[in-house]
């Protein structure tokens, strides 16, 4: 049986609003789901893929990155 649904953690909306309020700044869907890619943390399986797999997206910010990893920490999702 498939548990990595019940996993504690947060929404995307919570970890921008909480990066909002602690760091004042904006984190984009793009910048968490990159971000947890790089922790780990498993996702969903995605079904807005790329059209070609040459396709590129941009960097995260060293900044953003550690604010969302701050967010993870503080929503026990690591």
């Amino acid at each position: 049986m498939d548990m990595s649904r019940f996993q504690q953690g947060a929404t995307y909306e919570q970890i921008q609003a909480w990066v909002q309020e602690k760091y004042g700044f904006h984190v984009t869907h793009l910048n968490i789901a990159k971000t947890k890619r790089k922790c780990g943390i498993i996702e969903r399986q995605n079904y807005n893929l790329p059209k070609s797999e040459d396709s590129r997206s941009p960097e995260t910010p060293k900044e953003k990155e550690e604010a969302i990893i701050d967010a993870f920490l503080h929503f026990k999702m690591m």
